[in-house]
């Protein structure tokens, strides 16, 4: 299990689920990159407290990364995904 981490961006705790934790390793997104995920890129609501963060990644070639987490008081990464489409 990771470290938690903190995000400077909407100052708060982030946390993985377990799944998440499994889809990094297995998409090979490292935990620098998710910290860049959360910090820089970009954000789509699904909804009040479940949000898209999305980020194209230079050297990557299965680009876009996204993070699917719900916010509330921390952020929770549920899952991690790759060659993500933006829906309108």
């Amino acid at each position: 299990m990771m470290k938690p981490l903190t995000c400077r961006r909407f100052n708060c705790n982030v946390w993985l689920t377990h799944h998440a934790e499994m889809m990094m390793r297995e998409r090979k997104v490292s935990e620098a990159e998710l910290i860049e995920l959360i910090e820089t890129g970009d954000i789509q609501r699904k909804s009040e407290s479940h949000w898209w963060f999305y980020k194209d990644f230079p050297g990557r070639i299965d680009n876009l990364v996204c993070a699917a987490m719900q916010k509330g008081d921390a952020l929770i990464v549920k899952t991690v995904m790759i060659n993500w489409q933006l829906e309108d």
